[in-house]
């Protein structure tokens, strides 16, 4: 499976703010909602949690494209 990978320079990053800064949702608002309907998986489960601390390694799944974050 391909993805891409998103640099951070902070710990972790919460599950919404990656799905908007990577591009996978338009919005904060849209993020919000494709997590509250559980359309997101992380690490291959689908989560519910908008907060949810994505950190090194982790995979965000949403409409078929995936992200990894990774802590430079």
């Amino acid at each position: 499976m391909k993805f891409e990978v998103i640099e951070i320079e902070t710990e972790f990053i919460r599950l919404q703010d990656l799905l908007k800064f990577s591009g996978l949702t338009a919005t904060g608002g849209e993020a919000k909602i494709a997590v509250q309907n559980g359309e997101v998986s992380v690490n291959g489960e689908v989560c519910t949690m908008r907060g949810k601390k994505m950190r090194n390694g982790d995979k965000a799944t949403y409409n078929d494209k995936t992200v990894e974050v990774s802590v430079i």
